[in-house]
């Protein structure tokens, strides 16, 4: 296959507002042994773009300094050593970097065929969101069928992935959001109940939702804000998993009581610095387990908007404004 010998990029000069980030043109990526290259049709806007953007979420350092985590598209290059995509294949993939580019280079084992019937836009939609959920709530805080789970952040991505497949592999959900219209949008996607933290008080909410027992785990984005009420919420051997720090990383004063008395596990990651081999274990779990549950109609990625790859930045001031409801996309072919 014949590829271009420069491809358009978002680049970001400095650090700062969404209008720091500009459309260039630059070379395509050169691909390492075990990556492939991806001719990117979509991608997706995620938190952690909007924090490197703004300087506080710096790649590693053998990563691509270019802006995106996610992708969907073409592979048109394989790197030495790749036998399990072919030229061709419609994969979509967690980037480590590089996603906010029409070519964008991805080790072979974050990359995840399309599910059945899905397009670029939906493919593109469901890595970056579903590894986090699935390491962080089903591998590390152990999630099970017929346990309890508190979701913060029901509607962002991580929200509304968490709380599909929360229910889809037989928990009982609660979730909390800022608006009667994405309360409603969380009781949608399964929740038994949703809170709206801006007029109720969560743990009062959980405490009368379980007999006072608590919940088995919380999905946690917010941090220090809530880092002493999600302690009063969970149940005895319960775990908080800690993804972001939207509300603060340093609690000033906490009450360490309840792990001891409740043998709770408070426990976090992120998923960019994990290693490869962490992230193709991630991968083949998402494919055997998850990936039928998506083609079976059963967990589905919620898009809020596409948008056009030169209004990245209109999608992250989108991102900042915290209106939406599921993902935000750049469509680029």
């Amino acid at each position: 296959m014949s590829l271009p010998a420069s491809m358009r990029y978002v680049d970001l000069p400095s650090f700062g507002a969404p209008e720091e980030m500009v459309i260039a043109t630059g070379p395509l990526p050169t691909l390492r042994a075990g990556e492939i290259l991806v001719r990117v049709e979509a991608a997706g806007v995620n938190r952690p773009d909007v924090a490197q953007r703004q300087g506080t979420y710096p790649p590693p350092k053998d990563a691509s300094p270019i802006l995106g985590l996610e992708v969907a598209g073409e592979v048109v290059a394989l790197g030495d050593g790749v036998d399990e995509f072919s030229i061709g294949d419609k994969v979509c993939a967690l980037a480590n970097g590089g996603g906010y580019a029409e070519y964008c280079a991805v080790p072979a084992g974050q990359a995840l065929p399309f599910p059945k019937g899905f397009d670029a836009v939906k493919a593109a939609a469901l890595p970056e969101t579903f590894f986090t959920v699935w390491a962080n709530l089903f591998q590390m805080a152990g999630l099970t069928e017929g346990e309890t789970v508190l979701i913060h952040g029901g509607t962002s991505g991580i929200g509304t992935t968490a709380i599909q497949l929360a229910k889809a592999f037989g928990a009982e959900v609660f979730a909390t959001a800022g608006s009667v219209e994405k309360c409603q949008a969380c009781l949608d996607l399964g929740a038994k109940r949703a809170i709206n933290y801006r007029e109720e008080d969560f743990v009062e909410v959980i405490k009368a939702e379980t007999g006072r027992r608590g919940v088995d785990a919380i999905l946690d984005m917010i941090g220090a804000a809530y880092f002493q009420k999600n302690l009063s919420s969970l149940a005895k051997d319960g775990c908080l998993s800690i993804i972001a720090f939207l509300g603060g990383s340093l609690v000033e004063r906490v009450d360490l009581t309840p792990i001891m008395i409740k043998r709770l596990t408070v426990t976090g990651s992120t998923m960019r610095p994990r290693t490869a081999e962490e992230k193709r274990g991630i991968r083949d779990e998402l494919v055997s387990d998850v990936w039928p549950l998506i083609e079976a109609g059963k967990v589905t990625p919620v898009i809020h908007s596409v948008l056009p790859f030169e209004q990245v930045a209109e999608a992250h001031r989108l991102m900042e404004s915290s209106k939406h409801i599921g993902k935000i996309m750049l469509k680029l072919a």
